[in-house]
């Protein structure tokens, strides 16, 4: 039987009633001392025997009480504790001072196997490095970022010693915490406001690639949202539980576009750190990976990223060890890529394999039907950031938005209605309070001469062929048959249908 005995804190009370438990002919198992309380653990105590001990103890003075428990306060601590341990969702060991393994919980058992050794990375890391960090490695062909914690215990005579706390971390929950907490919208069709043919056809053709496992290469100019798409495409596929990660390739410098992408070994290069890097395939891994400006990706960085996709496998760089993830690529560019295959910037072998799917988002000029919609979104998305009543738009300035150019597509859009909310007063938006202008001058309205026009011969080439043969397709529904009637060879026909991202 365990007991409480409650009392004050004075000094010699636990040695008194240690002294009446063994008069009363009783051994005692263990005991714990806190303030206010006496523990003790009588394992030949019956419930008979309890009321002449209780009397006895209670003539202590300072005694208060003395009552049966369940368990004692150290078995409870270390019973939540192994609950704990055993329930952490990632592998953890603790590692003893000598570098032997002194517990695992069950996670961490799975991918130590029965030897239960620690791994040699981490034990020369131990070795070399009494004050923990963290080490990027692979267990049993899974990538893992282990962080290293140094404990420290009381020994005797003044010394303190203890081992170390090594918390697995794999790739593929660290790649799903950055996608919770990074940037961007929610990846579902809905976040893609519109119902107009065009935008109808983008939905379409979401649908459709969401769970067929081939890249996509989503095109259209700055601005259109291409990665709304790309997270709609993550979102409505089987992938869509497992991460989404983002590169901008056009954001940083080809070495670290590649470090980035791939990761690099420890110390593989001046400046990086000691415990080498995880990399975006290895973190997405299960997932989705979006390549961003794929056009601004260097040539080496190119080559890199075709094995990738041959093979599904790669080196970190500065590694010598090849690795093999489950990444789904995604790509975006407003570039003409075709265009820079013939210039010898881009690697049409590369192209082919990013382009298996294609999905061409359409210009805001293109789809204006959809104007009212968006900017219905954005009012009410700003109205909320800043904290105040959703205002309402006038006829004249929403026919004036709908109208407008806008080269800078839905972004420059829901960039100018927060603008405008941000600097008008009162419920009612007018023409009178919109500014239009792309850098937020007032007076200018770039939008309503040349930014209807495209930027240059190419891209006036591209949309009217493209525009052309969407129209056509319905009519002759094959690519012969749609080479007779323009009077141009099938294979002329079947590039320009590839590149207007019209899948026969």
């Amino acid at each position: 039987m365990m007991l409480d005995i409650r009392g004050e804190n004075r000094l010699g009370i636990t040695s008194e009633i240690l002294a009446v438990i063994a008069r009363a002919g009783f051994d005692l198992r263990r005991l714990e001392v806190e303030t206010g309380h006496v523990y003790a653990h009588v394992p030949g105590l019956r419930d008979a025997d309890l009321p002449r001990l209780r009397m006895a103890l209670e003539w202590i003075p300072g005694v208060q009480s003395v009552a049966a428990i369940d368990a004692l306060p150290g078995d409870r601590r270390r019973e939540a504790l192994e609950t704990l341990v055993a329930s952490f969702p990632d592998p953890l060991l603790v590692v003893a001072p000598d570098g032997g393994i002194a517990a695992a919980n069950a996670a961490a058992q799975a991918i130590i196997g029965p030897s239960a050794t620690l791994p040699a990375a981490i034990a020369a890391r131990l070795r070399a490095d009494a004050g923990g960090g963290s080490l990027a490695l692979t267990v049993d062909g899974r990538a893992y970022l282990a962080e290293l914690v140094a404990t420290k215990a009381e020994t005797g005579a003044g010394k303190t010693g203890g081992g170390w706390l090594v918390i697995f971390r794999a790739s593929q929950r660290i790649g799903r915490e950055l996608a919770l907490v990074g940037p961007g919208e929610s990846g579902t069709l809905d976040r893609i406001v519109g119902e107009s043919p065009l935008i109808a056809q983008v939905k379409d053709r979401i649908r459709r690639f969401a769970d067929v496992e081939a890249p996509v290469l989503i095109g259209g100019e700055t601005g259109v949202g291409k990665e709304l798409v790309a997270r709609a495409i993550h979102g409505a596929g089987s992938r869509r539980a497992a991460p989404f990660l983002a590169l901008n390739c056009a954001a940083l410098p080809e070495n670290l576009v590649e470090s980035e992408l791939f990761g690099y070994a420890p110390g593989a290069f001046s400046g990086a750190t000691r415990d080498g890097k995880l990399g975006l395939l290895e973190l997405a891994d299960g997932g989705v990976l979006f390549l961003d400006e794929i056009g601004e990706m260097s040539p080496y960085v190119q080559s890199k990223l075709l094995r990738f996709l041959e093979d599904g496998t790669f080196r970190r760089v500065g590694g010598k060890q090849e690795r093999r993830v489950s990444v789904r690529i995604l790509s975006a560019t407003h570039r003409d890529l075709a265009r820079l295959c013939g210039d010898g910037r881009f690697r049409e072998d590369l192209l082919y394999r990013l382009s298996v799917l294609r999905v061409d988002v359409p210009a805001l000029r293109e789809r204006r039907e959809d104007i009212p919609g968006l900017v219905d979104r954005f009012l009410g998305g700003a109205a909320a950031q800043i904290g105040r009543p959703k205002p309402r738009l006038t006829a004249q300035a929403l026919e004036r938005l709908t109208n407008h150019g806008w080269p800078g597509n839905v972004r420059q859009l829901q960039n100018v209605v927060f603008r405008t909310l941000t600097l008008a007063d009162g419920p009612v938006i007018g023409l009178e309070h919109l500014d239009l202008s792309r850098d937020g001058r007032s007076g200018g309205d770039e939008g309503t001469g040349e930014g209807d026009l495209p930027p240059d011969w190419q891209t006036a080439q591209r949309r009217f062929e493209a525009d052309l043969l969407r129209r056509l397709w319905p009519l002759y529904p094959s690519s012969r048959k749609l080479a007779a009637r323009l009077g141009v060879s099938h294979t002329t026909i079947a590039q320009k249908l590839k590149a207007a991202g019209i899948t026969p």
